[in-house]
């Protein structure tokens, strides 16, 4: 299978965190770009890999925590391939900012 898309606001999403992050660290930058592609991969093969959040938005929304870092990925689990809608920090307001899924 094809791995997961990014929608254009994931893109800018996870821009902005590079950016960020390369500001002090491009090593973490580098690693954080390596976990939004080895999550697409994964979501793409399986794409109910991440769980449900029906406080923070309906189906067919799923959520995956990338491991090491405070990103959360908000992906549509029912289009194929699957569309990764939002690459977010977790300490952000999470139900302002995806209350218009």
């Amino acid at each position: 299978m094809s791995p997961a898309v990014l929608s254009p606001l994931a893109r800018r999403d996870l821009l902005d965190a590079l950016r960020w992050i390369a500001q002090d660290n491009q090593a973490a930058a580098r690693a954080l770009h390596h976990s939004v592609i080895k999550a697409a991969q994964h979501i793409g093969e399986h794409n109910h890999f991440g769980v449900p959040r029906p406080d923070l938005a309906g189906p067919p929304y799923r959520f995956v925590i990338l491991t090491g870092f405070p990103y959360v990925v908000v992906y549509n689990a029912d289009r194929r391939p699957p569309m990764i809608v939002r690459i977010l920090h977790g300490a952000r307001d999470l139900p302002e900012i995806l209350r218009d899924l």
